[in-house]
């Protein structure tokens, strides 16, 4: 019995996967087909021309791995420990160079984007609190 479930995951992923594949881009064909013209005057595009805008599209902007998870610039959970010990090891005079250079390449710590690193310094306050044991 076992046998016969496990050769079936490997007839129905791959017809799963088409279906998907098929469904997503009949959806993009179509609603292409009745927008872009209409808004923009471009061309009505085929189902493989729908198919691969499709793939384009995921390669170019990701596949779905989540929304916005905070942490340091909303980036991967990882990146803020790894900021953290960069910035625990520094000595004032590189923390220094690195506000300058942040402030020449990125227009400062001011302004909505600039805010979230403007307690940079927090990350050596960080390490000095204890953390609550549950």
């Amino acid at each position: 019995m076992r046998k016969i479930l496990f050769r079936g995951r490997f007839i129905f992923i791959p017809l799963a996967v088409a279906a998907f594949l098929t469904l997503i881009s009949f959806v993009v064909m179509q609603l292409w087909n009745n927008l872009m013209p209409v808004i923009f005057h471009l061309g009505v595009i085929t189902f493989w021309q729908a198919l691969g805008l499709f793939i384009l599209c995921k390669i170019l902007f990701g596949f779905g791995k989540g929304g916005h998870r905070g942490g340091f610039g909303g980036g991967a959970p990882w990146m803020r420990h790894r900021m953290e010990e960069h910035f625990k090891h520094m000595t004032p005079e590189q923390k220094e160079k690195f506000k300058q250079k942040w402030s020449e390449r990125c227009g400062g710590f001011g302004g909505p984007r600039g805010r979230r690193f403007a307690d940079w310094d927090s990350f050596t306050a960080a390490e000095e609190t204890p953390k609550p044991t549950e």
